[in-house]
């Protein structure tokens, strides 16, 4: 059998374009991005990466520049793998090549978004990228119709990624096993986690905060339980976070029915 080949490529033009168009409703099945954007995009401090085996595009990363108080980055939006193709590595592939690129184009932050509550997600971004978060976005996009938020608030972190910073390149050695852990869960009736005490005590020191290990199992199966999940966590990250605390790592639990954000001091993580 011949070995794959895949290798992944800077997207510039048109049909570059028609062709992410094509592989964002088979991922989402909802209406793709504009060709006009995705291209001006490209053209004006973007990056638009594909991934391809045999040339065929299985994945992809959209980015455009952002700006906020003076201080210029790269807004990476949008990051797709063909179902066929997903827990392969792919999207790990695509970020290191991204901030390799993002770094030549003079950007040092790389910022996205992802839901609270996707564990895989959170894998990604915090464990393997190093990247860390300290801001909630409360129904970040509003109501949305695609199989992974319908019903739901779009409630979203936002990621910061230092690309050429300290953390990135030797992140924090946190350990866990002092931290606080002040939030209690249980088991429902349909053999759920629920989260029982969603009190933050006042501590100095490393804190862990569970979430459900298939998030979407729980909203197709007890939508009540996972909007008691997205409220619930909502408030609590909203508190950490104004006490100055920041995710920085996530642990998966033995149980296998949560896992665990890590998050410590912010101002412990070296950004810069």
């Amino acid at each position: 059998m011949a070995a794959v080949t895949m290798d992944l490529r800077i997207l510039k033009s048109a049909s570059d374009m028609n062709l992410i168009q094509k592989l964002e409703e088979i991922i989402w099945n909802m209406a793709p991005l504009p060709v006009h954007q995705t291209i001006t995009a490209a053209q004006n401090g973007g990056l638009l990466l594909g991934a391809f085996i045999e040339d065929e595009l299985v994945g992809f990363s959209y980015g455009f520049p952002g700006f906020h108080q003076g201080k210029g980055y790269l807004c990476s939006h949008m990051l797709g793998i063909h179902p066929h193709h997903q827990d392969k590595g792919l999207g790990a592939l695509l970020k290191q090549k991204q901030k390799e690129l993002a770094a030549e184009m003079g950007y040092d932050l790389i910022t996205w978004t992802f839901d609270p509550l996707e564990s895989r997600n959170a894998y990604l971004n915090l464990n393997k990228l190093n990247a860390v978060c300290s801001t909630y976005v409360e129904n970040c996009y509003g109501d949305m119709d695609d199989n992974l938020n319908h019903g739901l608030p779009t409630d979203r972190l936002k990621v910061e990624w230092w690309i050429t910073s300290s953390h990135v390149k030797e992140p924090l050695v946190i350990e866990t096993a002092d931290a606080c852990n002040p939030y209690v869960w249980g088991i429902s009736e349909d053999d759920f986690p629920v989260l029982l005490n969603p009190e933050w005590e006042d501590a100095e020191r490393t804190v862990i905060v569970p979430i459900p290990a298939n998030f979407q199992a729980i909203k197709n199966q007890n939508f009540e339980l996972a909007m008691d999940w997205r409220f619930k966590t909502r408030a609590i990250f909203q508190k950490l976070f104004s006490k100055g605390y920041a995710m920085a790592a996530f642990q998966k639990g033995q149980e296998g029915l949560v896992h665990y954000y890590v998050l410590v001091q912010k101002d412990q993580l070296k950004l810069n």
